[in-house]
Parts: C-alpha cells; sequence; structure tokens
C-alpha cells in the first residue's frame, strides 16, 4: 500500500469516528463492515492508534462492549473514564450495553 492508500484508508475511518456523538460507541468490527472490503476490526484498531486530537477515539470499542485500550494507555483505564464521563455506563467487569449505546450510520441500523 502506498502512503497516499495508508492516509485515505486511515481518513475514511476516522471520518466516521467523527461522526459518533456523545455518549455513543462504534465497535471496530462495526466500523470495518461499514467501510467494506479491504476492512477488519484489526486494522480499524491499528488505524485508531494514530488517531489525532480531533479523533474522538475512545468511542471506538470491542464487540463485547469494552474498552481495549487498557493497556496501552496511562492511567490504564482512561478510554473508559473518558466514555463515562460522557454518560455511557460500564458494568463492575468494564462493559457498556451495546443495545443501549451503539452508534449506526444512517442507512446502516440493524
Amino acid at each position: 500500500m502506498s502512503i497516499v492508500d495508508e492516509k485515505q484508508y486511515r481518513e475514511r475511518v476516522y471520518a466516521i469516528v467523527r461522526q459518533i456523538p456523545l455518549g455513543r460507541v462504534m465497535t471496530y468490527g462495526q466500523i470495518a463492515i461499514s467501510l467494506g472490503e479491504g476492512y477488519t476490526a484489526r486494522t480499524v484498531g491499528y488505524v485508531m492508534h494514530g488517531a489525532g486530537d480531533d479523533v474522538p477515539w475512545q468511542r471506538v470499542i470491542n464487540s463485547q462492549g469494552k474498552c481495549s485500550t487498557g493497556r496501552l494507555t496511562l492511567p490504564h483505564n482512561l478510554q473508559q473514564e473518558v466514555l463515562e464521563s460522557e454518560g455511557i455506563e460500564f458494568t463492575k467487569s468494564g462493559k457498556c450495553d451495546l443495545n443501549k449505546y451503539r452508534w449506526f450510520q444512517e442507512g446502516l441500523e440493524p
């Protein structure tokens, strides 16, 4: 993949993430599906590691409703704390209710 292709690839992910409203989340896999062929949950996660301040990275979580950045950020629960400040509630095991908080782009609702 060329540098231009990689930049376009990243920007497609970030464009979706920027649309996620406050107090809502999307999963890595959900974003990959909406982007189509060539995207996987793993590649979306990789792209999210390079997100800038203009991308609400905290609103992308795993398919279990849990934060996946615990070992990657300091403090270790930063993502969950930020999401809780946005009104998202987590269980003691660190899981949010995807039926309640998951956001779908218009036309991609289940």
